[in-house]
Formats: structure tokens, C-alpha cells, sequence
């Protein structure tokens, strides 16, 4: 029974989602193609001897991208739904495969990465619209349920720990606190009560903490963490393991407010490592300065508060399974943004998360067009509910 997918729907052929979104992403896709080929320019041309390499690439990735996204925008949400169940297994199979050597490839100790022919697909990528899928899911056929009872809150726990579990094998603890994050924020727009939580975030957070002090490598990315806060320009930390770190906090500096000229970056020439992949914010800030940050942070927000709308609208419709789950899209990108910023002035530990749109990388894009799709069907079919009563039942 899908109660909230059963209401009247026309689809309009004129109308292909929500301008303001696809302008925004449009934006954001065009920056970013930019910013990332001058972050990578230098070692593009060192390492394949042509220096627009990953631009080639991260075009490709695109067109890709924008494939599956039409796909996905072409996709009803009733198949999302009735495919939930069928994904989270799906997931699960996923995540164990990608741990098995000869099927996973393994980079820089984990094991996160399907090779696919010409690129590699990250298993967690995918994972986090499947888990959001299976969620949205549950709380739209079991909303009384997860009101009124602490079984609706520990039901999903309950499905969701072998990803938890998972991940952190991989390791990918980045993915799992934004995936993590994701679900709790859909929980409370759900109705969960507020002790369960704040009880749910309080065991997080412990659980995290847990980990870290579990784990000798971890422990050695906070200490190093913590000492490039103290001092960046110290020699343990310049010739250690705060290194990046502290040469994102250089490219910051040297940046200022107006930045160096886009091209100009001093920083990319191999002493900021990963420059155009989790640290391309770094080079933008030094290239084009503090500003273009401030500007690029208002353009990410700007299109979460679109997706928000979108699911908002959806809500008050009664479409459930549609509202949370593009209610948890918007949380996916809010956390991604604000992780990888955070990591990029200092103020988290690295973890290994790209910028949405913006960082080199072919798993990344792809997913972050596929739910740019899934929030313009949601959108679409909203619209298409809406067009017979406001065109006299013309579409």
C-alpha cells in the first residue's frame, strides 16, 4: 500500500523540474569544472603529460552524470518505493563485495573503490542514496509508527548497523557520519520524539568518540589534528603527518580576501596533496580568495534550501516517501559541504569527503547528479499534481 504515491498525477511534458535548482547546479557544475582543471593542472601535466587530463575526465564523468540523472528525473518515485527494500539488501551485498580483494580495489589502505573499465565507482557513494531510499521508505509506511512508538525509531537502527558496520570496515567514516547525519535529521522532520533523538545523537557521538580511541590510526589524525591547530607552521607538523593540513591552512592564508588570480596558486605545485579532489576548496581560497568562499557557501546553501522547498511542498501534499526522501538529499549535501569546508579550515580532522559538484572525481559527480535527478522527479510529479486544478485539468 503506498498511500502517498496513490494521489492524482498528470506529467506535464513542458515542465522539467525546478528552474531555480538547475540553474543553481548549473553554476555550480561550471565552477567547479574551472577551479578544479587549475587545481590540477600542474599535476596532471607532470604526472600524463597533458595538463588538462582531469578535465578531460571529470567532462566525461559529466556527460555520464547527466545521462543518469535524465534517467533518473524520467524514473516514477512509485518504482523508488516499491524498490526500497530491494536497495538496502542491494546496499548490503554492495558493501560486502567492495571488501573482498579482486572484486574492491584498495587505495591508501581502504578499500572503497569498484573498477569499472576507465574509472573506479565508490561503494559508499552509492550506498548513501540506496540507505536514504530504504529510509524515506519507512518512515512514509510506518509514519504513525515512528510517531507514537520507540520501535519506529529502532526498527531503522536496527537495518541500518550492517552499514554502519560496513563502512567502517572499508574504512569510510566520512561517508558514515554524513550518511548517519542524514538519516537522523529525516527521523526528526518525521516526528520522532525529541528524547529519542537527542538520546540517538548523545549514543553517536559516543559511538564516534569510541572509535577514535579504538583505533591507532585515527587517534595519530587527531593528535596531528590538534597540533596543526596549535601551531601549522611547526616542524612536526610541516613534515608530518599534519602536513595537509597545514598547507591547506597556507593556501587560506596566502588567498586573503580578493585571492591570488585564478592559476596563480603556489600551493597546488605538489605541497598541497589531493589539491583537486577533497582540498580543492584550499585552492580556491588562494587563487580567488575568501569572498569566492563566502559566495560558493551561498550558492550550496541556495540549492539545499531549493531541495528543501521541493520536499516541503511535497510534504504538505501528503507525499511522504517523496518529502523525506528529498529531505534527506538536502541533508546529504548540507553535511558533505559543511564536512569538507570544515576539514579545509582546520576545524575537523581530514576525512576523505569531497565538495558536491566541485572535486575531481567520477563517483562523486555521477551521485550528486543522480540525486539532482531524483529531486527534479520529485519536483515534476509534485508539479504534475498540481497543473489540473491550476489549468482546469489541461497539462
Amino acid at each position: 500500500m503506498m498511500p502517498d504515491l496513490a494521489l492524482p498525477y498528470r506529467y506535464s511534458r513542458r515542465y522539467r523540474g525546478d528552474t531555480w535548482l538547475l540553474a543553481l547546479a548549473a553554476i555550480l557544475i561550471v565552477f567547479g569544472l574551472v577551479v578544479m582543471t587549475s587545481a590540477s593542472v600542474e599535476i596532471a601535466s607532470r604526472t600524463y603529460g597533458d595538463a588538462f587530463y582531469h578535465f578531460k575526465r571529470q567532462v566525461a564523468f559529466l556527460c555520464i552524470g547527466v545521462v543518469a540523472a535524465t534517467a533518473v528525473a524520467a524514473t516514477p518515485m512509485r518504482l523508488w518505493y516499491r524498490s526500497s527494500v530491494l536497495l538496502l539488501l542491494l546496499t548490503y551485498l554492495m558493501l560486502i563485495l567492495v571488501l573482498i580483494p579482486g572484486i574492491g580495489t584498495e587505495v591508501n589502505g581502504s578499500r572503497r573503490w569498484f573498477r569499472l573499465g576507465f574509472m573506479s565507482m565508490q561503494a559508499s557513494e552509492m550506498a548513501k542514496l540506496m540507505v536514504l531510499v530504504f529510509v524515506a521508505w519507512f518512515l512514509s509506511r510506518y509514519h504513525d509508527l515512528v510517531r507514537s512508538s520507540w520501535k519506529g525509531f529502532v526498527y531503522p537502527a536496527l537495518f541500518l548497523a550492517p552499514v554502519a558496520v560496513l563502512l567502517l570496515l572499508e574504512p569510510d567514516f566520512g561517508a558514515l557520519v554524513v550518511l548517519m547525519t542524514a538519516v537522523l535529521g529525516m527521523l526528526f522532520l518525521a516526528g520522532v520524539k525529541l528524547w529519542q533523538f537527542l538520546g540517538a545523537g548523545a549514543l553517536l557521538a559516543m559511538g564516534g568518540f569510541l572509535l577514535i580511541r579504538s583505533s591507532e590510526y585515527r587517534m595519530q589524525r587527531l593528535a596531528s589534528f590538534l597540533q596543526a591547530l596549535k601551531d601549522p607552521f611547526s616542524e612536526d607538523v610541516v613534515f608530518g603527518s599534519g602536513y595537509q593540513l597545514a598547507q591547506a591552512l597556507i593556501a587560506f592564508g596566502r588567498g586573503e580576501w580578493f585571492g591570488v588570480g585564478l592559476g596563480n596558486s603556489i600551493q597546488k605545485m605538489y605541497f598541497l596533496p589531493e589539491a583537486h579532489t577533497d582540498f580543492v576548496l584550499s585552492i580556491i581560497a588562494e587563487e580567488l580568495g575568501m569572498v569566492t568562499v563566502l559566495g560558493l557557501l551561498l550558492l550550496f546553501a541556495a540549492f539545499v534550501w531549493r531541495a528543501i522547498i521541493i520536499a516541503r511542498r511535497n510534504e504538505v501534499e501528503g507525499r511522504l516517501f517523496a518529502a523525506y526522501l528529498g529531505y534527506g538529499i538536502a541533508f546529504v549535501f548540507i553535511g558533505q559541504v559543511l564536512i569538507n569546508a570544515a576539514v579545509n579550515t582546520g576545524l575537523l580532522p581530514t576525512k576523505g569527503l569531497t565538495l558536491p559538484f566541485l572535486s575531481y572525481g567520477g563517483s562523486s559527480l555521477i551521485m550528486c547528479l543522480v540525486m539532482l535527478g531524483v529531486l527534479l522527479r520529485i519536483d515534476i510529479e509534485h508539479h504534475g499534481m498540481q497543473a489540473p486544478r491550476n489549468a482546469g485539468g489541461v497539462v
